[in-house]
Protein backbone atom coordinates (compact mmCIF):
# COMPACT_ATOMS: atom_id res chain seq x y z
CA UNK A 1 0.00 0.00 0.00
CA UNK A 2 1.65 3.44 -1.23
CA UNK A 3 0.57 6.10 1.19
CA UNK A 4 0.00 9.79 -0.45
CA UNK A 5 0.95 12.83 2.05
CA UNK A 6 -0.92 15.47 3.58
CA UNK A 7 0.16 18.74 4.83
CA UNK A 8 -1.20 20.72 6.46
CA UNK A 9 -0.85 24.84 6.17
CA UNK A 10 -1.58 27.90 7.33
CA UNK A 11 -3.32 29.54 4.16
CA UNK A 12 -2.08 32.60 2.56
CA UNK A 13 -2.56 35.13 -0.22
CA UNK A 14 0.01 32.71 -2.35
CA UNK A 15 -2.73 30.11 -2.24
CA UNK A 16 -5.71 32.10 -3.25
CA UNK A 17 -6.66 30.84 -6.80
CA UNK A 18 -6.63 27.24 -4.72
CA UNK A 19 -8.90 28.53 -2.30
CA UNK A 20 -11.02 30.22 -4.74
CA UNK A 21 -10.99 27.01 -6.95
CA UNK A 22 -12.30 24.71 -3.94
CA UNK A 23 -14.81 27.50 -2.96
CA UNK A 24 -15.89 26.77 -6.34
CA UNK A 25 -16.01 22.94 -5.87
CA UNK A 26 -17.63 22.69 -2.14
CA UNK A 27 -20.21 25.63 -2.10
CA UNK A 28 -20.13 26.96 -5.79
CA UNK A 29 -18.83 30.64 -5.00
CA UNK A 30 -19.64 31.25 -0.93
CA UNK A 31 -17.12 33.63 -0.67
CA UNK A 32 -15.45 35.94 -3.36
CA UNK A 33 -11.56 36.82 -3.74
CA UNK A 34 -11.81 40.20 -1.24
CA UNK A 35 -13.66 37.86 1.74
CA UNK A 36 -10.94 35.09 1.23
CA UNK A 37 -8.52 38.11 1.90
CA UNK A 38 -10.03 39.78 4.29
CA UNK A 39 -10.04 36.38 6.19
CA UNK A 40 -6.30 35.95 5.36
CA UNK A 41 -5.14 39.17 6.73
CA UNK A 42 -7.43 39.00 10.09
CA UNK A 43 -5.25 38.63 12.67
CA UNK A 44 -8.62 36.90 14.47
CA UNK A 45 -9.15 34.20 11.52
CA UNK A 46 -7.27 31.06 11.24
CA UNK A 47 -7.59 29.71 7.98
CA UNK A 48 -5.71 26.33 7.30
CA UNK A 49 -5.38 24.23 4.52
CA UNK A 50 -4.73 20.79 3.62
CA UNK A 51 -2.44 19.79 0.63
CA UNK A 52 -0.67 17.00 -1.61
CA UNK A 53 1.80 16.87 -3.87
CA UNK A 54 0.63 13.50 -5.34
CA UNK A 55 -2.68 15.36 -6.01
CA UNK A 56 -3.75 16.78 -9.06
CA UNK A 57 -6.30 19.39 -7.06
CA UNK A 58 -3.96 21.57 -5.55
CA UNK A 59 -6.21 22.03 -2.20
CA UNK A 60 -7.62 19.15 -1.07
CA UNK A 61 -9.40 20.40 1.74
CA UNK A 62 -9.68 23.76 4.25
CA UNK A 63 -10.85 24.84 8.01
CA UNK A 64 -11.18 28.45 9.27
CA UNK A 65 -12.36 29.87 12.06
CA UNK A 66 -13.07 33.27 13.76
CA UNK A 67 -11.65 33.76 17.44
CA UNK A 68 -14.59 35.69 19.35
CA UNK A 69 -13.95 36.76 22.39
CA UNK A 70 -13.35 33.41 24.23
CA UNK A 71 -14.90 31.27 21.07
CA UNK A 72 -13.78 29.77 18.05
CA UNK A 73 -16.69 30.36 15.17
CA UNK A 74 -15.82 27.85 13.06
CA UNK A 75 -17.23 29.16 9.53
CA UNK A 76 -15.49 26.54 6.99
CA UNK A 77 -14.78 23.39 6.87
CA UNK A 78 -14.76 21.70 3.28
CA UNK A 79 -13.40 19.30 1.67
CA UNK A 80 -12.78 18.91 -2.06
CA UNK A 81 -15.98 15.79 -3.48
CA UNK A 82 -13.29 14.06 -5.02
CA UNK A 83 -11.50 13.19 -1.79
CA UNK A 84 -15.14 12.86 0.45
CA UNK A 85 -14.77 9.77 2.75
CA UNK A 86 -11.53 9.90 3.12
CA UNK A 87 -11.38 11.32 6.68
CA UNK A 88 -9.89 14.57 5.56
CA UNK A 89 -13.45 15.88 6.95
CA UNK A 90 -12.39 14.80 10.24
CA UNK A 91 -8.40 16.03 10.15
CA UNK A 92 -9.59 18.93 9.42
CA UNK A 93 -12.12 19.54 12.69
CA UNK A 94 -9.40 18.02 14.57
CA UNK A 95 -6.93 20.86 13.79
CA UNK A 96 -9.00 24.04 14.24
CA UNK A 97 -10.37 22.01 17.57
CA UNK A 98 -6.39 21.68 18.24
CA UNK A 99 -5.24 25.15 16.95
CA UNK A 100 -8.57 27.03 19.12
CA UNK A 101 -7.23 25.21 21.38
CA UNK A 102 -3.44 26.24 21.49
CA UNK A 103 -4.87 29.82 21.11
CA UNK A 104 -6.63 29.68 24.86
CA UNK A 105 -9.92 29.91 23.30
CA UNK A 106 -12.75 27.79 25.38
CA UNK A 107 -15.52 27.01 22.86
CA UNK A 108 -16.14 26.14 19.68
CA UNK A 109 -19.69 26.95 17.83
CA UNK A 110 -20.66 26.75 14.10
CA UNK A 111 -23.71 26.40 11.85
CA UNK A 112 -24.75 23.97 9.28
CA UNK A 113 -27.49 22.98 7.08
CA UNK A 114 -30.00 21.66 8.99
CA UNK A 115 -30.38 19.22 5.95
CA UNK A 116 -26.22 18.43 6.15
CA UNK A 117 -26.17 15.34 7.49
CA UNK A 118 -23.03 13.95 7.12
CA UNK A 119 -21.35 17.21 8.93
CA UNK A 120 -23.75 17.28 11.83
CA UNK A 121 -22.90 13.50 12.11
CA UNK A 122 -19.14 14.98 12.23
CA UNK A 123 -19.68 17.59 14.26
CA UNK A 124 -21.72 15.23 16.84
CA UNK A 125 -18.85 12.64 16.69
CA UNK A 126 -16.21 15.31 18.10
CA UNK A 127 -19.25 16.08 20.98
CA UNK A 128 -20.75 19.45 19.10
CA UNK A 129 -24.49 19.73 20.70
CA UNK A 130 -27.30 21.18 18.93
CA UNK A 131 -28.56 24.33 20.64
CA UNK A 132 -30.53 26.48 18.51
CA UNK A 133 -31.83 27.27 15.27
CA UNK A 134 -31.53 30.08 13.19
CA UNK A 135 -34.34 29.94 10.41
CA UNK A 136 -34.39 30.45 6.82
CA UNK A 137 -30.48 31.28 7.37
CA UNK A 138 -28.80 30.80 4.06
CA UNK A 139 -29.79 32.71 1.56
CA UNK A 140 -29.67 30.27 -1.29
CA UNK A 141 -32.83 28.44 -0.45
CA UNK A 142 -34.16 30.03 2.94
CA UNK A 143 -32.72 26.39 4.52
CA UNK A 144 -32.38 26.08 8.22
CA UNK A 145 -28.86 26.30 10.14
CA UNK A 146 -28.42 24.27 13.34
CA UNK A 147 -26.25 26.26 16.04
CA UNK A 148 -23.76 23.65 17.72
CA UNK A 149 -21.62 24.43 20.30
CA UNK A 150 -18.85 22.37 21.73
CA UNK A 151 -18.03 23.52 25.09
CA UNK A 152 -14.56 23.27 27.54
CA UNK A 153 -11.81 23.29 24.86
CA UNK A 154 -9.37 23.95 27.75
CA UNK A 155 -10.36 21.14 30.31
CA UNK A 156 -8.04 18.58 31.01
CA UNK A 157 -10.58 15.87 29.93
CA UNK A 158 -10.79 17.35 26.31
CA UNK A 159 -7.34 17.58 25.89
CA UNK A 160 -7.15 13.92 26.60
CA UNK A 161 -10.16 13.18 23.80
CA UNK A 162 -8.07 15.17 21.29
CA UNK A 163 -5.10 12.95 22.10
CA UNK A 164 -7.57 10.25 21.22
CA UNK A 165 -9.06 11.51 18.03
CA UNK A 166 -5.34 12.18 16.81
CA UNK A 167 -4.64 8.88 17.17
CA UNK A 168 -8.08 7.69 15.27
CA UNK A 169 -8.14 10.28 12.95
CA UNK A 170 -4.08 9.26 11.65
CA UNK A 171 -5.36 5.55 11.70
CA UNK A 172 -8.48 6.38 9.50
CA UNK A 173 -6.19 8.82 7.00
CA UNK A 174 -3.93 5.50 6.96
CA UNK A 175 -6.94 2.57 5.89
CA UNK A 176 -7.78 5.75 2.90
CA UNK A 177 -4.08 5.82 2.05
CA UNK A 178 -3.16 8.91 3.41
CA UNK A 179 0.09 9.87 5.89
CA UNK A 180 0.37 13.03 7.51
CA UNK A 181 3.34 15.04 7.43
CA UNK A 182 4.24 17.85 10.41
Amino acid sequence: MILSSLKLKTLTAQDLTAILELDQACFGGLWTMEGYQRELDSPNSDLLGLFSPQSTVKLLGMGCFWSILEEAHITIVAVHPRYHRQGLGQALLYFLLKTAGDRGLERATLEVRASNTAAISLYEKFGFKTAGKRRGYYQDNGEDALILWLPDLQYPQFQKKLQHWETIILDDLAHSHWTVDS
